[in-house]
């Protein structure tokens, strides 16, 4: 469904918007203002990473931005994130999208003698700023305080297993919108060219290394934590093995002599002692005293 929002005549350029776009929605749109047919084809094919391209009567771009809400077991491209692809010159803005979004629509909604729609590079710098800011609006608010928790899990609970889940979908998250972020990098360096650079162009690249940063020490945390919690796990191995070692210490000597008194040869003297069991209970008592001793002096106790 296409809508106008602004008109060239009224505002100084056209701004389109296109909701669930079909190839219908281009004919009349495509005639106007020269477009593509292959920046129209990457529009209306599902998926795409962030990228900006030039061609000679537009820009064409796509943007990523994260969705309202998703699953916390979500991990793919479509799942966390949605699309917005702009076809843009001094003359139009031309928005896709197939979900709604809501700074989107708050764009919409805005007075039309608003700062932000003065014109049509305005706008886009508006676009691509607010799609940042949704990635770090969502580690800020979101993906912190779910690694500060499992934190807490991994050294405070004795539960730790089904974090583990948790954690697994987290990384995966991170690692896909540090993807995002990286090619961001090609479309925020486009606009601080001198020929674009204004002031927003700079709030532009602010966000974009705030965010960028803040992301990359969420990776590195959530790194840490799977390797500290791998290595409770090994040292909780490991405690349990020292355990049975010991255990098996104090009664291998034991049935060693348990063994030899089992095989009740004919010709064992200790068979017809009067005092041979109590002997050899003693024998094995006193031994596994000595082994006793022997752990605690060297402190394996």
């Amino acid at each position: 469904m296409v809508r106008q929002i602004l008109s060239k005549e009224e505002n100084g350029f056209d701004w389109y918007d296109i909701a669930n776009p079909s190839i219908e929605d281009f004919k009349h749109l495509k005639e106007k203002f020269d477009l593509n047919d292959a920046s129209i084809k990457d529009c209306l094919e599902i998926g795409h990473l962030p990228k900006i391209e030039e061609f000679e009567s537009y820009h064409f771009l796509i943007l990523r931005t994260i969705t309202s809400h998703f699953p916390e077991s979500s991990d793919t491209l479509t799942d966390i994130t949605n699309r917005i692809s702009l076809f843009y010159d001094q003359d139009f803005l031309i928005t896709v999208h197939r979900n709604e979004i809501d700074f989107l629509n708050n764009l919409m909604e805005l007075d039309k003698g608003n700062k932000k729609l003065k014109s049509s590079k305005s706008l886009v710098n508006t676009l691509v700023s607010s799609s940042l800011k949704s990635f770090e609006d969502l580690i800020m608010n979101e993906l912190s305080e779910k690694l500060d928790s499992y934190e807490e899990i991994v050294f405070l609970h004795n539960r730790r297993k089904p974090f583990m889940r948790k954690v697994y979908y987290l990384k995966r998250q991170v690692d896909l919108i540090r993807i995002i972020l990286t090619l961001y990098k090609d479309i925020v360096d486009y606009f601080h060219m001198p020929e674009y650079q204004n002031i927003y162009t700079q709030d532009l690249r602010d966000i974009y290394s705030r965010t960028n940063t803040l992301y990359r020490n969420i990776s590195e945390n959530t790194a840490q934590l799977l390797s500290i919690y791998f290595n409770i796990e090994s040292n909780h191995t490991n405690e349990i093995m020292r355990t049975l070692t010991i255990i098996s210490v104090f009664f291998m000597p034991l049935t060693f002599i348990v063994g030899i008194y089992g095989m009740n040869f004919k010709n064992m003297p200790e068979l017809e002692w009067y005092y041979g069991y109590p002997i050899v209970m003693g024998g094995m008592l006193l031994l596994a005293v000595i082994i006793y001793l022997w752990f605690k002096r060297k402190r394996w106790l």
